[in-house]
């Protein structure tokens, strides 16, 4: 299904076609913090519509995830990597999809245990 999203001040826009039928939350430092529930897509899936000049980067412990947030809110509406088998992904965060309920979406989530890596 496709959904668009963003930061909360606007400057950051996308589109991705992805499913909310898998959303995980995870329990590392970052993660947790922020409450996120993510979902995933291949990058071919995602499209940055504007804002990316408003975009900043943090990564930590194996600097593998480009976590990428708005300059001017701080929203992290997503973040960027590889998966498994080495296709480049996006990790949506369901909380900054426009029409839809993060908490509905996040009872079904398979909780990641980010913090034992």
């Amino acid at each position: 299904m496709l959904y668009h999203g963003g930061c909360q001040c606007g400057a950051v826009r996308y589109r991705v076609e992805t499913s909310l039928d898998q959303p995980v939350t995870c329990n590392c430092s970052r993660c947790q913090r922020l409450g996120s529930v993510l979902v995933f897509a291949p990058a071919a899936d995602f499209v940055l519509e504007s804002g990316h000049d408003a975009l900043t980067e943090y990564r930590f412990n194996r600097e593998v995830i480009h976590h990428l947030f708005c300059k001017t809110c701080g929203i992290q509406s997503f973040s960027t990597g590889t998966g498994p088998d080495g296709a480049e992904m996006v990790a949506v965060n369901v909380n900054c999809l426009d029409g839809v309920d993060p908490r509905e979406v996040a009872a079904r989530a398979f909780a990641y245990d980010g913090r034992a890596l």
